[in-house]
Protein backbone atom coordinates (compact mmCIF):
# COMPACT_ATOMS: atom_id res chain seq x y z
CA UNK A 1 0.00 0.00 0.00
CA UNK A 2 1.41 3.35 -1.05
CA UNK A 3 1.81 6.05 1.59
CA UNK A 4 0.35 9.42 0.61
CA UNK A 5 2.09 12.68 1.44
CA UNK A 6 0.46 14.60 4.27
CA UNK A 7 -0.42 18.29 4.11
CA UNK A 8 0.45 21.14 6.46
CA UNK A 9 -3.13 21.17 7.76
CA UNK A 10 -2.47 17.83 9.48
CA UNK A 11 0.11 19.37 11.84
CA UNK A 12 -0.19 21.76 14.77
CA UNK A 13 3.32 23.04 15.45
CA UNK A 14 5.93 24.18 12.92
CA UNK A 15 9.65 24.91 13.07
CA UNK A 16 11.68 26.41 10.22
CA UNK A 17 15.14 25.01 9.50
CA UNK A 18 17.70 26.09 6.91
CA UNK A 19 19.56 23.27 5.22
CA UNK A 20 23.35 23.32 5.53
CA UNK A 21 26.05 22.53 2.98
CA UNK A 22 27.14 19.54 5.07
CA UNK A 23 23.61 18.04 4.92
CA UNK A 24 24.10 17.13 1.24
CA UNK A 25 25.61 13.77 0.42
CA UNK A 26 27.70 12.85 -2.65
CA UNK A 27 24.48 12.49 -4.68
CA UNK A 28 23.62 16.17 -4.19
CA UNK A 29 20.67 15.78 -1.85
CA UNK A 30 20.17 15.76 1.91
CA UNK A 31 21.17 12.39 3.35
CA UNK A 32 18.40 10.36 5.00
CA UNK A 33 19.96 10.47 8.46
CA UNK A 34 19.57 14.26 8.49
CA UNK A 35 15.77 13.90 8.31
CA UNK A 36 15.83 11.94 11.58
CA UNK A 37 17.99 14.67 13.10
CA UNK A 38 15.39 17.26 12.07
CA UNK A 39 12.62 15.15 13.65
CA UNK A 40 14.55 14.86 16.92
CA UNK A 41 15.44 18.57 16.94
CA UNK A 42 11.86 19.75 16.43
CA UNK A 43 10.32 17.46 19.07
CA UNK A 44 12.89 18.39 21.69
CA UNK A 45 12.78 22.09 20.78
CA UNK A 46 8.99 22.03 21.23
CA UNK A 47 9.30 20.38 24.64
CA UNK A 48 12.09 22.64 25.88
CA UNK A 49 10.55 25.92 24.67
CA UNK A 50 7.26 24.96 26.33
CA UNK A 51 9.09 24.08 29.56
CA UNK A 52 7.71 20.53 29.46
CA UNK A 53 11.11 18.85 29.66
CA UNK A 54 14.26 19.74 31.59
CA UNK A 55 16.95 17.92 29.61
CA UNK A 56 19.69 18.72 32.15
CA UNK A 57 18.12 17.91 35.53
CA UNK A 58 14.50 16.77 35.11
CA UNK A 59 13.42 13.54 36.82
CA UNK A 60 12.30 11.96 33.51
CA UNK A 61 13.88 11.67 30.08
CA UNK A 62 12.45 10.56 26.76
CA UNK A 63 14.09 7.64 24.96
CA UNK A 64 13.38 7.08 21.28
CA UNK A 65 12.25 3.46 20.85
CA UNK A 66 10.87 3.55 17.30
CA UNK A 67 11.39 5.67 14.18
CA UNK A 68 10.17 5.61 10.59
CA UNK A 69 10.41 7.92 7.60
CA UNK A 70 8.94 7.86 4.06
CA UNK A 71 10.48 10.01 1.33
CA UNK A 72 8.55 11.55 -1.56
CA UNK A 73 11.02 14.02 -3.07
CA UNK A 74 14.52 15.18 -2.29
CA UNK A 75 15.75 18.23 -0.41
CA UNK A 76 19.07 19.89 -1.23
CA UNK A 77 21.19 22.72 0.11
CA UNK A 78 20.32 25.62 0.03
CA UNK A 79 16.62 25.07 0.65
CA UNK A 80 14.51 26.24 3.55
CA UNK A 81 12.35 23.59 5.14
CA UNK A 82 9.58 23.61 7.69
CA UNK A 83 8.99 20.65 9.96
CA UNK A 84 5.40 20.01 11.04
CA UNK A 85 4.71 18.24 14.34
CA UNK A 86 1.64 16.55 15.79
CA UNK A 87 1.04 13.99 18.52
CA UNK A 88 -1.13 11.02 17.54
CA UNK A 89 -1.02 8.96 20.73
CA UNK A 90 -0.38 9.68 24.40
CA UNK A 91 0.01 6.61 26.58
CA UNK A 92 0.87 6.19 30.24
CA UNK A 93 4.62 6.56 29.64
CA UNK A 94 4.87 6.92 25.85
CA UNK A 95 4.12 9.41 23.09
CA UNK A 96 3.91 8.94 19.32
CA UNK A 97 4.93 12.01 17.34
CA UNK A 98 4.09 12.45 13.64
CA UNK A 99 6.37 14.74 11.66
CA UNK A 100 6.63 16.01 8.11
CA UNK A 101 9.22 17.95 6.14
CA UNK A 102 7.90 20.67 3.84
CA UNK A 103 10.18 22.36 1.28
CA UNK A 104 9.95 26.11 1.02
CA UNK A 105 6.22 26.97 0.98
CA UNK A 106 4.93 23.67 -0.42
CA UNK A 107 1.74 22.25 1.08
CA UNK A 108 2.58 18.54 0.62
CA UNK A 109 5.30 16.77 2.58
CA UNK A 110 8.56 15.93 0.88
CA UNK A 111 9.13 13.38 3.66
CA UNK A 112 7.15 12.28 6.70
CA UNK A 113 7.43 9.87 9.55
CA UNK A 114 7.09 9.26 13.23
CA UNK A 115 8.96 8.47 16.33
CA UNK A 116 7.96 7.16 19.71
CA UNK A 117 9.36 8.41 23.01
CA UNK A 118 9.11 6.26 26.12
CA UNK A 119 9.61 8.39 29.19
CA UNK A 120 11.76 6.85 31.87
CA UNK A 121 13.12 7.75 35.28
CA UNK A 122 16.45 9.53 34.73
CA UNK A 123 18.27 7.32 37.26
CA UNK A 124 16.67 3.89 36.97
CA UNK A 125 15.81 4.06 33.24
CA UNK A 126 12.49 2.38 34.04
CA UNK A 127 9.28 3.62 32.34
CA UNK A 128 7.45 6.24 34.36
CA UNK A 129 4.09 7.98 33.92
CA UNK A 130 4.23 11.21 31.93
CA UNK A 131 4.50 14.23 34.25
CA UNK A 132 1.32 16.33 34.17
CA UNK A 133 2.99 19.45 32.62
CA UNK A 134 4.37 17.27 29.81
CA UNK A 135 1.02 15.56 29.23
CA UNK A 136 -0.73 18.95 29.16
CA UNK A 137 1.59 20.46 26.53
CA UNK A 138 1.41 17.32 24.37
CA UNK A 139 -2.38 17.56 24.33
CA UNK A 140 -2.12 20.99 22.65
CA UNK A 141 -0.80 19.30 19.48
CA UNK A 142 -2.80 16.07 19.70
CA UNK A 143 -4.48 15.24 16.42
Amino acid sequence: MRTLAKTRSEFYYFQSIMTRWMDNDVYGHVNNVVYYSWFDTVVNQFLIVNQALDIQAGPVIGLVVETQCSYFSSVSFPEAITVGLAVTHIGNSSVRYELAIFKNDQDYATAQGHFVHVYVDRNTRRPTPLPEPLRNILQTILG
